[in-house]
């Protein structure tokens, strides 16, 4: 009798005890039950997402993150509806994460460091660290750092890659956005902004693309872009990986509408074009480092 009243006791008990003993909800369990899947992104990160002319949030990640939507909706046999939260700082999104704020976040790059804290998908795109800067300005070697004054956002890798390559190079994170550091750059309050390759060239394109410059040649360091995801989701993560993996061998077998939507941000005439045969490259390695994909199965 005494071991049943202990035991009664305890289930009363239970919802109070830490949150590691009781069982958290799941993204797909949450989704299931409200319908929204909440996502944390930059709206300013060409070609990954942003806010273009007609006031829509577009862009590569978008497209992603649209096919998560699709695959979650047939999953789960009712409609689910993307919902944006603007979340520029990556250790803002990683605290969002494991707060259930928000239950993924893309266009990030992969370091270890996060991993111990987050779940990352499939890398759906390489990119690395380089500087943008002002034509005339010569900010091509580690040497040339020295005291110069480069921006880059909080907590990012290009932060870290700066302090490796150069230690006395002064790092300002006053800068929630790409559009704040290139106004900062046409003043001459900052000298560069560091950071993803594949977004500072993209935006370029919204300013005069003669009036700055990429630099080095080669990244200062090289890294996949992948989606973050709460830790122990392992069902919502396969469904994300699925998404990301399909999407790839889509355009590899080049289905029609995939490669016209990824064409829009890196075909020839694209916002960040690159080469077609290195994109592939890319996305037929990723599919045969998992697995070939039914064709007849559902996006």
């Amino acid at each position: 009798m005494k071991k049943i009243l202990q035991l009664a006791w305890f289930g009363l008990l239970l919802p109070f005890l830490s949150p590691s003993l009781v069982q958290a909800e799941t993204v797909v369990e949450k989704v299931a039950r409200t319908g929204f899947l909440t996502v944390g992104t930059r709206f300013d990160a060409i070609p990954y997402s942003y806010i273009n002319d007609k006031g829509e949030l577009v862009g590569y990640s978008i497209d992603v993150l649209e096919r998560v939507r699709e695959n979650l909706q047939t999953t789960l046999g009712r409609p689910v509806t993307l919902q944006m939260i603007e979340a520029n700082d990556p250790g803002q999104r990683i605290t969002q994460l494991r707060s259930g704020e928000i239950d993924i976040s893309c266009d990030t790059a992969f370091t270890w460091e996060r991993a111990k804290v987050v779940d990352f998908s499939t890398s759906y795109a390489i990119s690395g660290i380089r500087l943008l800067t002002k034509q005339g300005v010569d900010l091509s070697t580690p040497e040339s750092l020295t005291g110069k004054r480069i921006a880059v956002v909080p907590n990012s890798v290009a932060e870290n890659a700066l302090k490796l390559v150069q230690p006395n190079v002064t790092i300002i994170t006053t800068y929630a956005t790409v559009e704040e550091g290139i106004e900062a750059l046409k003043t001459n309050r900052i000298d560069a902004i560091a950071g993803d390759s594949v977004a500072l060239a993209g935006s370029i394109l919204r300013e005069n693309p003669k009036e700055f410059k990429m630099v080095p040649e080669d990244p200062y360091a090289r890294f996949g872009v992948a989606c973050m995801v709460p830790e122990n989701n392992s069902t919502f993560l396969d469904i994300v990986n699925y998404s990301i993996v399909k999407m790839m061998q889509d355009y590899v077998t080049e289905d029609a509408t995939t490669v016209t939507n990824i064409n829009r941000w890196f075909g020839a005439d694209g916002l960040v074009p690159i080469p077609s045969e290195l994109l592939k490259g890319f996305f037929s390695f990723t599919i045969i480092e998992h697995a070939q994909i039914d064709p007849q199965t559902s996006k």
